[in-house]
């Protein structure tokens, strides 16, 4: 019991003593988080509409040279940034690009850097979940889109992409709570998030376990909140669990294919025309 109760006196000094190093390395973290996981949304929405563009035999050969190429570049894109811990591409980024330009290039501000690295990492990993969406899709959707007209573009974005986006929010809101987690590697280029104000702490105090339980609770807390949000969002897109048919076409409601909240049988409904001839 003793023991439980020097770890509360010490988180509590912890607290006391450095909450505003906490609560700044919470902010980060949760800004990086949620700016990064909306920008690797955009990137994978890019890479999978134009990962998806058709193209046949009897296409020219330039479109089927230029379309091909272009799938090749997404495919090594995702199975390098996939394929590879997030930690070492920031190491690559932040600092191989000074050392193969001989400083020519590199980053002045960590911020922009970490913002970059956590980005093309989340956009390789949601452009194969937005792949996976849109090809969910019925095809007959796609097909009665182009039979009115409709082109590649203007299908993706106002019949395939806004069902795709339902069925891979799971997957983002996934990504989110990765990206909450997994941005502690930023410190490894000096990124001031939430981790690294605890190896800061640490380091100073040597009560590296009270600040370590600090952490776990800060992290509990921004991904329970996140899937929480995540859950009301994807309730409020699901709409209304409704679907009974509005009253205004007689032949509908003759037909007996609706159903009236008041009735508990369909088959007792009749039309209008029908009760007034009684």
């Amino acid at each position: 019991m003793n023991i439980f109760l020097n770890l509360a006196r010490d988180i509590a000094e912890l607290w006391q003593e450095y909450a505003g190093l906490y609560l700044t390395g919470i902010w980060n973290t949760l800004s990086l988080a949620v700016i990064c996981t909306a920008l690797g949304c955009i990137i994978g929405l890019l890479c999978g509409i134009l990962n998806t563009i058709p193209y046949s035999k009897n296409d020219n050969i330039l479109k089927r040279a230029v379309l091909k190429a272009i799938r090749v570049l997404i495919q090594i894109y995702v199975e390098v940034f996939r394929g590879t811990p997030m930690i070492l591409q920031a190491v690559v980024i932040y600092y191989g690009l000074p050392y193969f330009t001989n400083y020519a290039m590199r980053f002045s501000n960590i911020w922009l850097c970490a913002l970059l690295v956590v980005s093309i990492n989340t956009g390789a990993y949601m452009a194969e979940s937005v792949r996976g969406g849109i090809i969910s899709i019925d095809p007959g959707q796609t097909e009665g889109a182009k039979a009115i007209g409709m082109t590649h573009w203007q299908t993706m974005l106002f019949v395939i992409l806004p069902q795709a986006l339902r069925n891979i929010l799971p997957q983002i809101g996934n990504n989110l709570i990765i990206n909450i987690k997994d941005t502690s590697v930023m410190s490894i280029i000096g990124f001031t998030e939430f981790f690294a104000v605890h190896k800061n702490v640490t380091g100073t105090t040597y009560l590296y376990f009270p600040s370590a339980a600090i952490e776990m609770a800060g992290y509990l807390t921004l991904t329970i909140v996140a899937s929480f949000l995540l859950r009301m969002l994807e309730k409020k897109m699901d709409g209304s669990s409704s679907y009974e048919l509005a009253e205004v076409d007689s032949l509908t409601m003759a037909a007996g294919t609706y159903k009236n909240p008041d009735k508990t049988n369909y088959f007792d409904e009749r039309s209008r025309e029908y009760k007034e001839d009684k």
